[in-house]
């Protein structure tokens, strides 16, 4: 795409950040652990192919506080805010985008979890460290993997408010009429690569900053100084089980949507005691500023049983804890289809409608072919209310073009139940899918 192609606010966005970049030392601070480590990506943004994360304007504004001081750095961020906000808007709008952001969540949410992880690995090896050198070495990467997960859960805060803003824009404002023909999605920017840490350090580390995690690299001594918090203990195992912390979504992995283990029926007081117990402790992390292992906690959390998810939502909330019930859910989109569905059955019957409905329209974002063989076996096992509910919210969120590869595992079986929930929707749904199958070659 040509300069000239460019939507204009994000034209706009790129000539205001060279124009911050040349008020700035590009030799040193943030700036300089940029240019080393993507010098494409820089060029990318700066050449308007692509919008980077706030995350790394917010750093750029922080070398400008050094050059020319906070006052004048809250200034510019004002004006900088806007023009990004404006820029991510129109990018948002080229054609691709709600799959190339689904995609970039994904890879985010993965940096997140390895954070995560990385943090409570740090905090045990802190634990025990047995020198003063190993000690100081530990609280180093402890507060790189911090600063990681920091800027990753930024991130997939921004990813998913672009998401949910082209959600709300391909949805109906009126008759059924007016929400067919969903435009596909849009592509969204391919990040450029993290910070690493300071390059005396030859740790692996990966850094959320950006997409990639390449580990491997080191960042130049520039680096703005990080300052460590105290050791971090691992979560504890009574709270989450022994599972190995899981972030969201699969992150690259996907679970095969097979039935579960029959698990013992657990009482309602067992059920308290744990939510009881788990909240306390994400209380308790949250107060010590332990933001990995809170993480960790609720990552793990979010593969509980259906019944415990209405207790946690009315326990976090009494607790304040808002925001960990916001994640929790998006955590709980990655369960398999079965369990998702069951997850959105419990909220619904405790009267949390919206929750419920809400993991099942992100839930179902998914690739297509992936749908079908969920639906497919969810069916096989005779759990027909199962496929039907996942089958119907998929239908009725993603375009008919997309929706129609659905059918692809087994057009034969996939397609009659396809355009039943199509026509439980519109006349108009049932024949743009009908169109869409026939196009991809899986309908007649």
């Amino acid at each position: 795409m040509t300069v000239d192609q460019l939507p204009g606010r994000v034209r706009e966005f790129a000539s205001y950040l060279n124009g911050l970049l040349a008020r700035l030392d590009q030799g040193g601070g943030w700036c300089a652990v940029f240019w080393q480590r993507d010098p494409d990506g820089m060029q990318a943004c700066l050449g308007g192919r692509e919008v980077p994360p706030w995350d790394v304007v917010e750093a750029l504004l922080q070398d400008l506080a050094t050059v020319h001081g906070t006052e004048a750095a809250a200034r510019e961020a004002e004006r900088a805010r806007r023009l990004h906000a404006d820029a991510l808007a129109a990018y948002d709008t080229r054609p691709g985008a709600r799959e190339h952001l689904s995609d970039r969540l994904d890879v985010t949410l993965r940096e997140q979890r390895y954070a995560a992880e990385r943090l409570a690995q740090l905090g045990r090896a802190l634990d025990s460290a047995h020198s003063r050198e190993q000690a100081e070495a530990l609280q180093i990467d402890l507060a790189w993997a911090r600063d990681d997960h920091e800027r990753a859960s930024a991130r997939c805060a921004e990813l998913r408010a672009r998401l949910e803003r082209l959600e709300h824009r391909a949805e109906p404002a009126g008759p059924p009429r007016a929400e067919t023909r969903t435009v596909a999605p849009e592509p969204a920017p391919a990040p450029v690569p993290a910070p690493a840490p300071a390059k005396q350090r030859k740790r692996r580390r990966g850094s959320a900053r950006f997409a990639g995690l390449a580990e491997d690299e080191a960042a130049p001594g520039a680096v703005p100084q990080v300052v460590p918090q105290t050791p971090e203990a691992s979560v504890s195992e009574a709270a989450i089980g022994r599972r190995t912390p899981r972030g969201a979504r699969f992150a690259g992995a996907v679970e095969a949507p097979v039935r579960p283990e029959p698990v013992p029926a657990e009482s309602d007081e067992e059920s308290g005691r744990a939510v009881a117990a788990a909240v306390e402790m994400l209380e308790r992390l949250r107060a010590e500023g332990r933001t990995g292992e809170a993480h960790a906690l609720l990552a793990e959390v979010a593969h509980w049983p259906a019944a415990r998810f209405p207790l946690l939502a009315d326990a976090l909330q009494r607790a304040g804890l808002g925001a960990d019930w916001a994640t929790l859910l998006w955590e709980a989109v990655s369960l398999p289809p079965a369990r998702l569905v069951a997850a959105a059955d419990a909220l619904t019957a405790a009267g949390r409608t919206d929750d419920g409905r809400q993991i099942l329209r992100q839930g179902v974002a998914r690739p297509a072919p992936e749908i079908g063989e969920a639906v497919l076996a969810l069916d096989t096992e005779g759990r027909h209310r199962e496929a039907r509910a996942l089958l119907d919210t998929y239908v009725q969120v993603r375009p008919p073009e997309e929706t129609a590869h659905s059918a692809e595992p087994d057009p034969q079986r996939l397609v009659p139940l396809l355009l039943r929930s199509a026509q439980q929707i519109s006349d108009q749904r049932h024949w743009d899918l009908l169109h869409a199958l026939r196009v991809a070659g899986l309908a007649s």
